[in-house]
This record gives structure tokens, C-alpha cells and sequence, in this order.
């Protein structure tokens, strides 16, 4: 277990090293650490793992069409986690306190596809899952941005 437990905190690290690069401005170095990553991991690996990589591997995405892809495969995978696995990584996290964002990320791919249906869709979910949100400033950024999408999707029309 301790051999697997060490392998995990590396993969881990391995993914924030790559975040690390993507929020420096270095999408095309984070996308390839993420795409190797995402090879070693597979579609059956870790749960947690795979949405959270996913997750931010939307981000290096320069086509709306494939950072949907990818934040479909942070729910997914987000669907497959329990508050067990997420707690080994963060013991103040529940697995529900990850949907307003992932809802939140798939309601602003839709809107840049130009379905607006999707993203009302999908905001609605992200403002019904927000209530796992704590009140600092990470859940007060989360709720901020789903305001903002809010508005730009009633511009949209």
C-alpha cells in the first residue's frame, strides 16, 4: 500500500508541475506533460487523477470542441471518485465541492460552440451543486464566475 500511496503523491506532483507550467503561460509544454501523463494513466486509472488532469489539460486546449472533450472527461471521471480518494488527497474536499467548477467549465465550452441551451444547462447544474461550496475565496471566485457566465450567456441570446 505504501508503494502505492508514494506512486499516487508522484503522479500528483507530476500534474502540478504541469498546472504550474500552464498558469507561468507555458499551454503547449503543460498540454504534452499532461498528454504523457494522461497516456501512463489510461481511461481506467485513478478517478481523481484522471479528473483532475483532464480538468486542467481543457485548459491548454486551443479548439472549444476539444476542451469540451476534455471537461467531459474531468466529469466523468469525477462521477467515478468518492470522498474517500478525494480526502486522501485533501481531507477538507468532498467529491461534490468539484461539480460547481466542472459544471461551470462545461457551460462555458458550450457557450463558445454557440449552444446556448448546453450552457444554460449545465450553469443551472453548477448554481444547484454550488451550495457544496465554502465560503472563501475559492467558492466566492467559483460563484463570481458563474454570475459572469450568466450574463454573457443572456448577451448571447
Amino acid at each position: 500500500m505504501e508503494q502505492r500511496e508514494t506512486s499516487e503523491d508522484a503522479t500528483m506532483t507530476r500534474i502540478g508541475q504541469a498546472i504550474m507550467l500552464l498558469h507561468a503561460g507555458d499551454r503547449e509544454e503543460a498540454r504534452n506533460r499532461l498528454g504523457e501523463l494522461w497516456a501512463e494513466i489510461g481511461e481506467d486509472g485513478d478517478p481523481f487523477h484522471r479528473c483532475t488532469l483532464a480538468h486542467y489539460m481543457a485548459d491548454t486546449q486551443d479548439d472549444a470542441g476539444d476542451e469540451l472533450a476534455w471537461d467531459l472527461r474531468a466529469l466523468a471521471a469525477a462521477d467515478g471518485l468518492t470522498d474517500e480518494r478525494v480526502a486522501r488527497h485533501d481531507s477538507s474536499v468532498a467529491v461534490r465541492g468539484f461539480y460547481p467548477s466542472l459544471h461551470l467549465n462545461l457551460a462555458a465550452d458550450y457557450l463558445k460552440l454557440h449552444r446556448p441551451d448546453a450552457a444554460r444547462t449545465h450553469l443551472g447544474r453548477a448554481r444547484a451543486a454550488s451550495d457544496a461550496l465554502a465560503d472563501d475565496g475559492y467558492g466566492d471566485g467559483v460563484r463570481a464566475a458563474l454570475d459572469r457566465l450568466e450574463r454573457r450567456i443572456a448577451e448571447a441570446g
